[in-house]
């Protein structure tokens, strides 16, 4: 499982470097995979393996009834996804126009989220942390069933 979270830094060009342990995981359960990067909302940048990334669009292919939700999530997901193949020095490039929305230059946080990665601008995830403003409560964790 991809658990945790690393701050790091963008390089000049726009490429991470995916954390040792994520990367470690990541090989042992796929390889060396490729990458689909998108944003739901253009705040952070989700990463995920290309194997979970077709488990999502499977999903979707099933659904035949018409579901507006599902055209909004392919059009947001399309229009900042991308292929990514991780470099010979473990970085994965992030696009510009993902890169640019979500303010990921300099310092950046990057979350294992189970089955992939998000990376958020640190300073910005600090901000929205604190304008959600709603603390996590035993109820909210019962609900999950854990």
């Amino acid at each position: 499982m991809l658990r945790g979270s690393y701050l790091t830094r963008m390089d000049e060009k726009g490429r991470l470097k995916i954390p040792a342990d994520f990367k470690r995981f990541l090989e042992e359960k796929y390889g060396r995979p490729d990458f689909y990067i998108t944003s739901l909302n253009g705040e952070c940048a989700r990463i995920y393996p290309i194997q979970v990334w077709e488990e999502i669009e499977n999903k979707l292919l099933t659904q035949t009834a018409p579901n507006p939700n599902k055209k909004r999530f392919l059009d947001r997901t399309s229009y900042y996804g991308q292929m990514q193949q991780v470099d010979a020095q473990g970085r994965i490039l992030i696009q510009q126009d993902l890169r640019g929305s979500a303010k990921l230059v300099g310092e950046v946080k990057v979350f294992g989220t189970l089955n992939y990665m998000q990376v958020w601008n640190a300073e910005q995830f600090q901000i929205e942390r604190i304008r959600e403003d709603k603390p996590f409560t035993d109820d909210d964790e019962a609900s999950l069933g854990i």
